[in-house]
């Protein structure tokens, strides 16, 4: 089942266990400069709204009743990103260090962010087309290269700059396409047995150490590749028998621009945000995560081959890029994955 709490997307599935729950939020944040240089990883700047498609059904298009799901509001050229959070684990002797694994494949314009190919319910192992929640807290953009991504960026679909309009030529989709998996249970139960041997400190919601910060037409927008970020997505550590199959969930979820988002909702879009040269001289910090026990994959070649949105734009004598100068990000966050906050890592000696 699918429920729509607070911005964020509810995947449960009490029928496999009663922790398989993923939360998945859509965060708003700095669109990095389309300038060649890889930069950390930006704050979040708060949720986008997000809304029932089934709630104004006399106000969307047809095609968006069909596919259902939900919808939030983009500006052109604005970034985002997406995090997923998995519930803490709990069993008869008590808490559990550990969270319920998930398997979640992410397509725009029903292509792939990690492989490009088209869209596929089922998951596949090699080439790997899926993220491990929660191995992987956040996606940012198209793995394009190992450590690697290309940040998530609106664009009018149907202007040609999307990853869906270069790879197949058409502009039918746009939004984004999820699809969760959850972990069987018996090798969830398996897995928190062997890890209770051993300290993995994940007792602190991973959620709390996320790189976020608050704050004192056409309908359709799809999703573009834009400036270069380091940002690794982790292999799959399990078997792929570890997934349960017969159990998903999928949601579409839409992405307006945001004058259709106000005649549809009535509701104000979120203001404009900061460029990231402002950001980066007002000494706000940038973010690197690194888990050195993951390794990450290679990136896809169908993606790395992708225009961003800067070439696009020389080959159409177009400028859809405001205000894309260059940023010295000076302040730089590391986040360390499997430690509460302020908790001493113990090395090897």
């Amino acid at each position: 089942m699918i429920e729509l709490k607070r911005d964020n997307l509810l995947f449960t599935f009490p029928e496999v266990h009663p922790n398989a729950n993923l939360s998945i939020n859509f965060q708003r944040t700095l669109r990095i400069p389309d300038d060649d240089k890889n930069y950390p990883l930006p704050p979040g700047l708060g949720s986008f709204p997000v809304r029932h498609v089934d709630n104004f059904t006399e106000k969307v298009p047809e095609q968006w009743i069909e596919r259902g799901g939900v919808m939030f509001p983009m500006r052109q050229s604005e970034a985002m990103w997406i995090t997923f959070r998995s519930v803490q684990g709990t069993t008869e002797k008590g808490s559990l260090d550990g969270e319920y694994p998930f398997a979640v494949k992410v397509a725009t314009g029903k292509i792939n962010a990690v492989t490009g190919e088209p869209w596929e319910n089922s998951l596949h192992k090699n080439p790997q087309d899926y993220l491990v929640v929660p191995d992987q807290p956040w996606l940012d953009g198209y793995c394009v290269e190992k450590g690697i991504i290309r940040q998530f960026v609106a664009m009018p679909l149907g202007s040609g700059y999307t990853a869906e309009e270069q790879i197949t030529g058409e502009a039918e989709h746009g939004g984004l396409q999820i699809i969760v998996y959850p972990m069987k249970a018996d090798k969830y139960e398996k897995l928190m047995s062997e890890r209770s041997s051993y300290r993995l400190s994940l007792e602190e919601p991973l959620e709390d150490v996320s790189p976020s910060i608050d704050y004192c037409v056409n309908f359709d927008m799809g999703l573009a590749p834009g400036g270069k970020m380091q940002q690794e997505v982790y292999e799959d550590e399990y078997e792929q028998y570890s997934w349960d199959l017969k159990h998903s969930s999928r949601c579409f979820v839409h992405i307006n621009n945001s004058h259709a988002w106000q005649s549809i909702t009535g509701e104000e879009p979120p203001g404009i945000p900061l460029t990231a040269k402002e950001y980066s001289e007002n000494g706000m910090p940038w973010f690197d995560y690194y888990d050195e026990k993951s390794s990450s994959l290679g990136g896809s070649k169908k993606l790395s081959n992708l225009k961003s949105i800067t070439e696009k734009a020389k080959e159409k004598r177009d400028d859809p890029l405001p205000e894309n100068e260059s940023a010295n990000p000076k302040h730089v966050i590391k986040i360390r994955k499997g430690l509460k906050k302020n908790q001493v890592r113990e090395g090897s000696f």
